[in-house]
């Protein structure tokens, strides 16, 4: 299916998203929430990658939230009280929120390969996948700040989780720029590349060794990440023993250890597309 605001092209198991508005910075416009959802949900219930890969043409990662998005639905007429338009505010920030969320509910790993700027909603998105990697010239800035308003669409449950608390604190309060180098240092981005180039290099060699692995123990791998995150180590524990008790593969176990013995490459079940409906 063809997006407006990104390409999606799939080969070798990884999913690559490739955001293609690099005149306008790469910024969130209106198709942008609507497509980044529904691509990642139909890719994710489909299973028709094993990794997912957001990347973006041009000078800048995304400059975040176009303005147009404020002005859609109406929300800034004034023949309403400010009570009702406040409700009807709320559910369109939660179904900004949902976009990201896909992100993270999806069963593949995402990953973000990040150049240039990363500013304002880019930092809900980038914090939202499981692993960011970054060119020398990146950064990062939670500008909602500096415009008067607060980030409200993932910046502060996951950037809270993802590097220390007080340098989270630090540049939501500032909105300062976050570099590359630093943002490795806390622990925000895995890995910083010289170039773009080799940017995107790294991350798709990260990307494919990923995806020779047996999908069900990476997806798997992925959900106890996310539930060990929000949970006591107690409940992780045993969710871990649940899962495996009903999803252990024999098989692929089986698998890997033929392709070992062999000296060959494991040939995995992809995960089962989920159906439709009831």
């Amino acid at each position: 299916m063809a997006y407006a605001s990104f390409t999606v092209e799939i080969e070798d198991g990884v999913a690559h998203l490739r955001f293609c508005r690099p005149e306008k910075a790469n910024s969130m416009n209106a198709d942008y929430w609507r497509e980044l959802p529904e691509a990642v949900n139909d890719i994710s219930d489909n299973a028709s990658a094993r990794v997912i890969v957001l990347s973006a043409e041009g000078k800048h990662f995304s400059a975040g939230m176009d303005i147009s998005v404020f002005m859609e639905d109406g929300l800034q007429q004034d023949d309403a009280s400010r009570e009702i338009m406040a409700e009807a505010f709320r559910h369109k920030v939660k179904r900004l929120q949902d976009t990201f969320s896909a992100l993270e509910n999806a069963r593949q790993p995402v990953l973000a390969a990040i150049q240039g700027g990363a500013v304002g909603g880019a930092v809900d998105l980038v914090t939202a996948c499981d692993c960011r990697y970054a060119s020398e010239d990146a950064f990062f800035c939670v500008q909602e700040t500096a415009i008067g308003m607060t980030a409200d669409v993932g910046t502060f449950p996951r950037l809270m989780k993802v590097m220390p608390e007080g340098w989270a604190r630090q540049i939501c309060y500032t909105a300062e720029r976050l570099p590359a180098a630093k943002a490795k240092e806390l622990g925000l981005v895995n890995e910083v590349y010289p170039t773009h180039e080799t940017l995107l290099e790294g991350v798709m060699g990260v990307a494919r060794q990923i995806a020779v692995h047996s999908p069900l123990a990476v997806a798997g791998a992925k959900r106890m990440a996310n539930y060990a995150r929000d949970h006591s180590t107690a409940d992780a524990l045993d969710y871990i023993a649940v899962w495996n008790a009903g999803m252990l593969s024999g098989d692929d176990i089986k698998k890997s250890y033929m392709a070992k013995m062999e000296k060959r490459a494991p040939d995995y079940d992809d995960l089962k597309p989920l159906k439709k409906g009831l």
